[in-house]
């Protein structure tokens, strides 16, 4: 086995079991990484730079293809179900002896880094790929070890991208030939048939969502930045919602768009990059993010470009789950260290494509965790494959329920109490449809919803007189500065008021049937705080 850039001196890959590799490429550089990638024809530059890959069949995550290891020190700490699937250990040890036959002489890439940037928290975390490019996403995504520590890195997880490699159903207890499992009890992540590099990321999310309550920090599927006065927001929000776009503020430090963990020191980011939606981008709405699309050290998935190499952002021939992966420190004023001070102000981010929610509201406590353990927003058309003309409503728990292996009244009654402990302000921002639901109403102006934010995070909201929502008892700012008084109260921007009234009890109703599940884990002051209830 040959070994090129700097590997452990300790611990090398036959402690995992990987033997008869033919190159192990160690540690690369982002520009070595470029040249393996560029060598073995993985993808192509695009003008400016950017490294553009195909990721075939698998545009997406695979959900219904992630399995945890059924195993005694951990099955009564899982939240078992839809989300966290069960695999037995025979099948996971069939798993793991056919992905070490298949990665016997190939060419490997290892990426040791750190997730968390907190020292008193981090994990290190081994990510060994067979394609070079998922190297560098690694690289971009994680925080690398310094070179004074590879030497003596011994990682607490090992993620394992055997991309090419399929799995027999039959054989393995698969649902098909693409597999996520989880191992916690040899923390160990097997990756195999599918292409799509955000399976890395969010299976090492996973395992910090695991890992880290335990240690009385809440992680979080969330964005953080840091206003000059030192104070920071958290943005919770689904994929779509705005939560990487709103975040990157030019007034604001970004801290990280998508992971970290609130601790008893304050706030973390689990990363060190960036993985950004980009389908349709915009440089007027989004100069931030989309200048990093035209840099060399980003990678595109599944973008289009033409025969000039010159990239077209509206072009969702292959997906609209086209994805940017770039350091964080392509964003101008992105944090040096990941770290933060206790949050100020939380903001919930909801695309309300039914037009009913408010654009800003304030949250008291109960209604956070409330807003909390729902994780509401909407679909439409476009936005995944298969969805017909009308919203449909999603409920994602902790603004992320496939990624959160604990019962969420875990991570909800952390939540709870870093809010009561530091008087944290609570908001909810409607980022979807005004004066009508999708097909009738508009996209709230982004230019409003930034506007909103701002007074909501400088405090200028905190005094402006409120009025509670008729349907979900949320208090409703009466004005904000820049912004068209009418637009604040949703149903005054509907011309048919009827219509509303039916739409927002059809969506109290959506609410309250999905909290059913929550109702016997939560004080009863949570659950006065649901829509209707008052």
């Amino acid at each position: 086995m040959q070994h090129v850039g700097t590997g452990p001196a300790t611990y090398g890959l036959d402690n995992h079991g990987i033997l008869e590799a033919r190159t192990v490429h160690w540690n690369l550089s982002p520009p070595a990484l470029h040249e393996e990638a560029l060598r073995r024809d993985e993808g192509s530059l695009a003008a400016g730079g950017p490294f553009v890959v195909l990721t075939g069949q698998h545009t997406g995550r695979s959900a219904n293809d992630k399995f945890i290891l059924r195993e005694p020190n951990s099955e009564n700490e899982i939240w078992w179900g839809d989300v966290n699937r069960p695999i037995e250990l025979a099948q996971v040890e069939a798993l793991q002896g056919l992905v070490q036959e298949h990665l016997k002489g190939q060419d490997l890439f290892v990426t040791d880094c750190w997730a968390g940037a907190d020292p008193a928290f981090r994990v290190g975390v081994r990510v060994v790929t067979e394609a070079a490019w998922h190297g560098l996403f690694a690289h971009n995504m994680f925080i690398p070890a310094r070179a004074d520590e590879m030497a003596g890195f011994k990682p607490d997880f090992m993620v394992i991208n055997a991309a090419t490699c399929s799995a027999d159903p039959a054989l393995h207890g698969t649902r098909s030939e693409t597999f996520v499992i989880i191992d916690f009890s040899a923390r160990t992540v097997l990756i195999g048939g599918t292409s799509y590099a955000g399976e890395i990321k969010k299976s090492v999310f996973s395992i910090l969502n695991y890992l880290l309550p335990d240690q009385g920090v809440l992680p979080m599927h969330c964005s953080v930045n840091v206003g000059r006065g030192g104070d920071s927001a958290v943005f919770f929000g689904l994929s779509g919602t705005g939560k990487t776009t709103l975040s990157a503020d030019p007034d604001r430090t970004l801290v990280g768009d998508d992971e970290h963990g609130w601790s008893e020191n304050g706030v973390f980011n689990f990363e060190g990059g960036c993985y950004a939606k980009v389908i349709r981008l915009s440089a007027q709405a989004e100069p931030e993010i989309y200048a990093t699309t035209s840099r060399f050290g980003t990678i595109l998935e599944n973008v289009v470009m033409d025969e000039d190499r010159r990239l077209d952002l509206d072009d969702a021939r292959h997906t609209e789950n086209t994805r940017a992966s770039y350091p964080l420190d392509f964003i101008p004023n992105a944090s040096a260290d990941g770290l933060a001070g206790h949050p100020k102000n939380v903001v919930m981010l909801t695309a309300d494509a039914f037009g009913v929610l408010p654009p800003i509201s304030r949250l008291t406590p109960e209604q956070a965790m409330y807003h909390f353990l729902s994780g509401y927003t909407a679909k439409v058309a476009g936005t995944e494959k298969g969805l017909g003309s009308e919203p449909q409503a999603t409920f994602s728990t902790c603004f992320g329920a496939p990624f959160m292996p604990r019962h969420p009244s875990v991570y909800a009654r952390l939540l709870g109490q870093r809010i009561a402990q530091h008087e944290t302000a609570c908001w909810l921002v409607n980022t979807g449809w005004t004066g009508g639901a999708y097909g009738t109403g508009q996209r709230m102006p982004i230019g409003h919803t930034r506007a909103l934010l701002s007074a909501a995070l400088d405090g200028r909201l905190a005094t402006v007189p409120t009025q509670p929502d008729a349907n979900f008892g949320l208090l409703v700012p009466q004005s904000c500065p820049e912004v068209p008084g009418e637009i604040l109260a949703p149903r005054n921007t509907w011309s048919d008021k009827a219509a509303y009234d039916t739409t927002a009890r059809d969506l109290v109703g959506r609410f309250n049937d999905n909290f059913d599940q929550f109702k016997d884990y939560v004080d009863p002051a949570v659950l006065e705080a649901a829509p209707g209830a008052g």
